[in-house]
């Protein structure tokens, strides 16, 4: 029923039982008559003493408890809906829970949103003292630490500027530096890493390790699998408001990415509308045609994908598109562009890629799958499919997206006998050597 600031005994978080509720109306709906009134109280006491949940509400959290240490990074995984935001505006006392308690020990920082607190009117520089003044620090605290925020959020040039003018990326450089520089004894992050590119979300990452490092606790919502690998042992996975996992990060991420299969591509359909294409099955193989989910570099991967239509359609073009661990597009097939016109028949139908030689680095992968009409115009479908690795002893992000093989020479000099990195690769480790 309430949050409250009490020592959980060693405990960063404690959160018993909590629940809350919203109120759903009808858009545009109103109920002027007292026959209607009346009969809506009527409904609603009936409910109550059939210990049912009332017509028009809508449980966004539902009896979560956990416990989580002073100095742990955890992430909060789940699909859209599941109530991880919800969860954290209860957390950081946005919103105070339907039911249940959380207490909290030590100074707390959250973002939340990108910017909340943030007046576009003002400049960086009086915004880092309004939202720094709503986090809680003193005039003075914030003076002190100003041109650190500054430099961290890499804005200098344009603090003096409104920050109407700022690119996305600027404001949420700006907003998670403010803070990040609370020095909280517990940070709430929600989604905003998302927005930074990626060398900022990486500087994000090691600025949290350090505060990691003093025993801060960070709480961390994310769908980028890659900034929840780097920076947390544990998982609270989340499912329908309830926590359906509670543990190690890769078995939360195993359950997440199975959640997501045949899921829909959130950018796509943000009011939900069913699709006229929908994907019933998507299956990886290699190139044998077995069933498979880590592939070498420079393997073949094959993709089955099977389909029912719910409304006619006389063409299709199915795009493949493999999206990494950290949500950099990194290639795309696109059946038209390769020559095939899909003609699906009256309820549907199956549809196999066969990828060139996998040139893309050591990572993890998740694949989106797109229909579109012919001509790439109006969007006929969107869902996630499978998730795959690719494996190399030597390619990592480090060289960038993907790697393929360069033609050497060095003028004057003859050209070497072979391809070098094969050699390299297939020699024992403690034997690779670079040079001569």
């Amino acid at each position: 029923m309430r949050t409250s600031s009490e020592p959980a005994g060693g405990l960063a978080i404690r959160a018993k039982g909590l629940g809350k509720r919203y109120r759903l109306t009808a858009r545009g709906r109103r109920h002027d008559t007292l026959r209607e009134v009346m009969a809506n109280a009527a409904r609603g006491l009936f409910d109550r003493r059939g210990g049912r949940s009332r017509a028009g509400e809508f449980w966004a959290l539902q009896d979560v408890s956990f416990d989580i240490r002073h100095g742990e990074n955890v992430g909060v995984l789940g699909l859209n809906g599941a109530g991880k935001s919800t969860l954290l505006k209860v957390l950081s006392r946005v919103t105070t829970p339907t039911s249940g308690d959380a207490q909290i020990d030590g100074r707390l920082g959250s973002l939340l949103e990108v910017g909340a607190g943030f007046h576009g009117e003002l400049s960086g520089r009086e915004n880092v003292y309004l939202y720094g003044a709503i986090l809680g620090m003193n005039r003075a605290e914030i003076a002190r630490k100003f041109d650190a925020i500054v430099a961290f959020a890499e804005v200098g040039d344009f603090i003096d500027t409104p920050v109407k003018r700022y690119s996305s990326g600027m404001y949420v450089r700006l907003a998670f530096s403010v803070a990040a520089h609370l020095e909280p004894d517990i940070l709430l992050l929600d989604e905003v890493l998302s927005v930074g590119d990626l060398p900022f979300q990486r500087k994000c990452i090691e600025f949290a390790k350090g505060l990691q490092r003093r025993q801060a606790t960070i709480l961390f919502v994310s769908h980028n699998m890659f900034s929840i690998k780097t920076m947390c042992d544990r998982v609270i996975y989340l499912r329908r408001g309830q926590v359906a996992f509670d543990g190690p990060t890769e078995k939360g991420i195993e359950l997440y990415e199975s959640d997501c299969r045949l899921s829909a591509v959130s950018w796509t359909n943000p009011e939900g509308e069913e699709w006229p294409v929908a994907i019933t099955d998507v299956a990886l193989m290699n190139d044998a045609g077995v069933s498979q989910s880590v592939f070498d570099h420079g393997e073949r991967l094959r993709l089955r994908i099977d389909y029912e239509l719910k409304s006619p359609t006389p063409t299709a073009t199915f795009v493949v598109a493999f999206i990494r661990s950290d949500g950099v597009a990194c290639c795309s097939y696109a059946s038209e562009l390769d020559g095939l016109i899909v003609r699906p028949g009256p309820n549907g139908g199956r549809i196999e890629l066969r990828t060139p030689p996998l040139a893309l680095i050591s990572e993890n992968y998740r694949i989106e799958i797109l229909v579109r009409e012919r001509g790439f115009q109006k969007l006929l479908g969107a869902q996630v499919g499978a998730t795959f690795h690719v494996r190399d002893p030597v390619l990592d992000m480090h060289f960038g997206v993907f790697h393929e093989a360069g033609e050497w020479t060095v003028p004057e000099q003859a050209p070497a006998a072979g391809p070098v990195r094969a050699r390299a690769l297939g020699a024992a480790p403690d034997r690779m050597r670079i040079g001569s």
